[in-house]
C-alpha cells in the first residue's frame, strides 16, 4: 500500500500557477514566458545558485561530462524547482533535485 499524498491536486495546481505567475514577471521586461524560455544572460540573472550550488553544478558538470546545454538545462530544472518550492534564488537543493532528474548512461 502506498502512503496517502502530502499534497493534494490542488495544492499543487496552485504552486505551478504561482511559479508560471512568477516567471511571467520575472522576465516580462524581456518579453519571456517561463524558465524553459530563458537563455544566456537572461538565465544568468536569474538562475545563478549560490556558492555550494556553483560548486555542486561544477563538480557534477565534469563527472557527468556534461555539455553546455546540458549544463543549461540543469540550471533552468534547478531555477523552475526553486520557484516551486517558493524559494528566492537558487540553492544546492535545487541544483542536486534537478541534478537527479538527469539520465545516466549505462555502466560498464
Amino acid at each position: 500500500m502506498l502512503p496517502p499524498p502530502t499534497e493534494g491536486t490542488a495544492a499543487v495546481a496552485a504552486r505551478v500557477a504561482a511559479a508560471r505567475a512568477l516567471q511571467a514577471a520575472r522576465y516580462r521586461a524581456v518579453s519571456l514566458r517561463t524558465n524553459a524560455e530563458a537563455d544566456g544572460e537572461v538565465l544568468a540573472e536569474s538562475a545563478t545558485p549560490d556558492e555550494a550550488g556553483r560548486k555542486l553544478l561544477a563538480q557534477a558538470a565534469e563527472a557527468m561530462r556534461l555539455s553546455a546545454r546540458g549544463y543549461t538545462r540543469v540550471l533552468r530544472v534547478a531555477r523552475t524547482i526553486a520557484d516551486l518550492a517558493g524559494g528566492e534564488g537558487v540553492a544546492r537543493i535545487h541544483v542536486a533535485e534537478a541534478l537527479s532528474y538527469r539520465r545516466q548512461a549505462p555502466r560498464s
